[in-house]
């Protein structure tokens, strides 16, 4: 089966001109004594920890807002945490004061307890202007692509928070993923959870709408590349392979070496499928709206792919692992946080 790869080679995006070796020199030495800090929001998170660890491969400090800390991870005794509280102005500013750059992975999937996509607006809103009066020279801000295509309200905040970092009066970088994957994502990962595990799996409609999968790691070098400069830029963050569902399907299905019978089936009924499959794994597994916009065709970039990674390389080397275990969002998001809660509760 071919699959269509994006065309153009990789851009660049540094502007200026490179520093003289003395001057490379000079700076590291600085640098070495009294490293850059940067934030990243999540930093334990999926995206975010990647970034992090790019950060610090580079010999910049890094800290952390996130509302789940977590000592047992192999990043706790590298990064320092602070509380990602939308609700403290004074808190958020303290922990981004002396910060150079602020890297902002937040955002919601989907509603939940009262957290809806324009709470979600209003709390970023909040975020950048804690970074603006703390003097962080720039943002780096996590968008989606074709943000504007849609009229969704995962889109529709998207857009807006565009609209609010140009606004900031920060130096900026805006970055739009199409789709990512890589250890510990949850749509690619789960796909081949329930190849593994049904004896049916449901395609919804023609299944010709289309993917441009970016691995994580390639995104989060991206943000980094994107954030050591000065320009203000809006770039995609995609993949160089395009496949239609369909293909991405029974890709996976041969990878994990599964025979599961792919169907067709109208999308009310793989949406009701789905929603039945989400009670029994206790997750959201999929929502109206993610359907709605994977059926209309935008999580495809139109600009040149800045990733390099193919999943059709990567996924023979990951045939062991990917789908052996369900990634549950609820449980990364929302029950860890309430174990964590528990844990620390005088």
């Amino acid at each position: 089966m071919a699959f269509a790869t994006a065309g153009g080679p990789r851009p660049s995006i540094r502007v200026g001109a490179n520093p003289s070796p003395a001057e490379t020199s000079s700076l590291a030495g600085k640098q070495h004594l009294n490293p850059p800090i940067d934030v990243v929001t999540g930093a334990f998170s999926y995206s975010g920890r990647f970034v992090a660890q790019q950060l610090l491969e580079r010999g910049r400090g890094v800290r952390t807002l996130t509302n789940h800390p977590r000592l047992d991870h192999p990043l706790a005794t590298r990064i320092s945490s602070h509380p990602l509280d939308f609700s403290d102005d004074a808190a958020l500013i303290a922990a981004l004061t002396g910060a150079d750059t602020l890297y902002n992975t937040y955002w919601v999937r989907a509603p939940h307890r009262g957290v809806t996509h324009g709470v979600a607006v209003e709390n970023t809103r909040r975020l950048i202007e804690a970074a603006r009066r703390a003097g962080v020279r720039r943002i780096v801000q996590t968008s989606i692509a074709n943000p504007t295509a849609s009229a969704s309200s995962y889109y529709r905040g998207k857009a807006a928070l565009e609209d609010a970092v140009r606004a900031s009066g920060l130096s900026y970088a805006i970055v739009r993923p199409t789709l990512l994957f890589g250890e510990g994502d949850v749509l690619i990962n789960n796909i081949a959870w329930l190849l593994r595990h049904l004896p049916v799996f449901a395609i919804p409609g023609d299944g010709r709408y289309r993917l441009q999968p970016m691995h994580v790691k390639d995104h989060a070098e991206l943000l980094v590349d994107v954030g050591s400069q000065t320009a203000d830029v809006v770039v995609d963050s995609a993949g160089p392979e395009i496949f239609t569902f369909d293909q991405l399907v029974h890709l996976l299905r041969r990878v994990v070496n599964v025979r599961t019978l792919v169907v067709h089936v109208p999308p009310a009924l793989a949406m009701a499928g789905a929603s039945v499959a989400g009670l029994v794994v206790r997750d959201m597994l999929l929502t109206r709206e993610e359907l709605d916009e994977l059926m209309h065709d935008i999580l495809v970039s139109r600009e040149p792919p800045r990733g390099t990674t193919r999943l059709t390389d990567w996924l023979p080397l990951h045939r062991d692992d990917v789908g052996r275990r369900y990634a549950s969002e609820m449980e990364r998001h929302y029950r860890r946080a309430r174990s964590v809660t528990r844990q620390s509760a005088p």
